[in-house]
């Protein structure tokens, strides 16, 4: 193992830190400045606003960790700190909630279409997404682990669409932060089954574990 290798190591909190982070310091900043009940919309949105602004600087810091302490930053997280810093920014500059709401909708959808254009042409695109080479998955496998996300995620923009017209900020705020993190972990082990019948070994399923495709 090199020198570089060494001073880069792999950290499973260290991946939950920068992939769930910031969404948890949006929560929380969102939170904090939020009145209580519905009767101030002018503070809720207020609330919004800040709690964009928060989360757009926890998503540049994230990448910049990602970079600095794990020595990489994949495809998959450039592409959700753009969308993020643009879709913040019109919810900052329209002060409307609705933009930073459907930016999930918007990253899923980007994904599954990727993910289902790979597939069309032959290519399982979410090993380059992820840049990762889950030890012993074989093309097979991850063809099919590309086919199961891809569908995941078209799902996922169709439920995030509907909890955006359909409940209050908030409620689709702790939908969000709690409903779509167990769900994508959830789905992360469901696959666990078949990549291990396509070779995977035990670092692989551990890498797979601490580092689901997200948003």
């Amino acid at each position: 193992m090199s020198g570089a290798q060494k001073s880069k190591p792999k950290s499973s909190w260290l991946n939950l830190l920068v992939d769930f982070g910031p969404l948890l310091v949006f929560f929380l900043a969102y939170r904090h400045w939020a009145p209580d009940g519905d009767a101030n919309p002018i503070a809720t949105v207020t609330a919004v606003i800040k709690g964009t602004v928060a989360f757009m600087v926890a998503t540049v810091a994230a990448l910049i960790v990602s970079k600095w302490r794990l020595g990489h930053v994949s495809p998959m997280l450039w592409l959700t700190t753009v969308l993020i810093l643009g879709f913040g920014a019109l919810t900052v500059i329209f002060r409307n909630a609705i933009f930073i709401q459907l930016k999930p909708t918007a990253v899923y959808l980007m994904f599954s279409a990727v993910l289902f254009i790979g597939l069309w042409r032959g290519k399982a695109m979410l090993k380059y997404l992820l840049q990762a080479a889950f030890e012993g998955l074989d093309e097979d496998g991850w063809m099919k682990l590309s086919r199961n996300w891809a569908w995941f995620f078209l799902a996922l923009a169709v439920l995030n669409t509907v909890l955006v017209y359909t409940v209050s900020f908030d409620t689709w705020l702790q939908a969000k932060l709690w409903g779509f993190t167990v769900l994508s972990f959830l789905f992360t082990f469901s696959q666990l089954p078949m990549v291990l019948r396509h070779g995977m070994g035990e670092s692989g399923k551990d890498e797979l574990v601490e580092n689901p495709p997200h948003d």
